[in-house]
């Protein structure tokens, strides 16, 4: 069944990007209704089960309170927004709901339910979540500064790609990147001497978040390892060895 959830929420996926081609949702336009329809009657009956079910969570025991208490969890929320626009098209026909078709891409975040690489990237997030705040403020820190300096150094030579410190940003987040397109570049000897230090600066500061989800998923392969199959407690180094003695 699980599979069989997946491979919907792949082919919703695909059906939302091929609707934006005008020829082919002309010469399709009914079958992606229906197609739209049965799996938006699939994904409500699993909401529902869902909720239903949430009493035999120990954390969602009450009839009431804790079946709101599940309905408001983040994957539940996601799941509702990912089914609403087709109720909400069907009742009215305004042209801004359209808009609300972009919530079904929200589907592709059901996914993170049924795989367990998904799902192990995200507890790698929350283990590292502290260190990546910490690096993202830093880069966020080296964008301003590098934007400014940039601006301080071109102004004179370029005041109109360089006409103010926000201008100047779209500068700093394509050297930062190392993207580079090309359409804003310094000139004077200062700028370009500050932009080659900036580009290798970039390359460092994007490697951080990189290095810290890799240690972030060793320690979660080894958390997996450690942990009994049967309980969920930890395996103290002792008791693998006295394991590995009774064997």
């Amino acid at each position: 069944m699980d599979y069989f959830i997946m491979v919907l929420i792949v082919l919703n996926v695909i059906a939302v990007m091929l609707e934006t081609v005008d020829s082919v949702y002309a010469s399709y336009a009914s079958e992606f209704f229906w197609f739209e329809a049965i799996s938006v009657l699939i994904f409500s009956v699993e909401y529902i089960s869902r909720l239903w079910a949430a009493t035999e969570h120990a954390d969602y025991q009450h009839p009431v309170w804790g079946r709101l208490r599940y309905a408001i969890s983040p994957y539940m929320v996601i799941d509702l927004l990912a089914i609403v626009p087709f109720f909400f098209g069907a009742i009215l026909d305004l042209r801004f709901l359209r808009a609300l078709r972009l919530l079904r891409f929200l589907r592709l975040f059901k996914l993170a339910r049924y795989s367990d690489s998904i799902t192990l990237f995200v507890q790698v997030l929350r283990l590292k979540r502290e260190e990546l705040v910490i690096t993202s403020v830093v880069g966020a820190l080296i964008l301003l500064m590098s934007s400014s300096l940039m601006y301080f150094a071109e102004r004179g030579a370029q005041p109109e790609e360089f006409s103010s410190i926000p201008a100047s940003l779209w500068w700093g987040v394509i050297t930062l990147t190392t993207v580079g397109y090309g359409d804003v570049t310094p000139v004077t000897m200062g700028g370009q001497a500050l932009g080659a230090v900036i580009a290798v600066t970039g390359i460092g500061l994007f490697a951080l978040p990189a290095s810290i989800l890799a240690s972030g998923f060793i320690e979660a392969a080894r958390g997996k390892i450690d942990r009994c199959p049967h309980c969920g407690e930890e395996i103290l180094e002792e008791d693998l060895e006295h394991i590995i003695e009774s064997d």
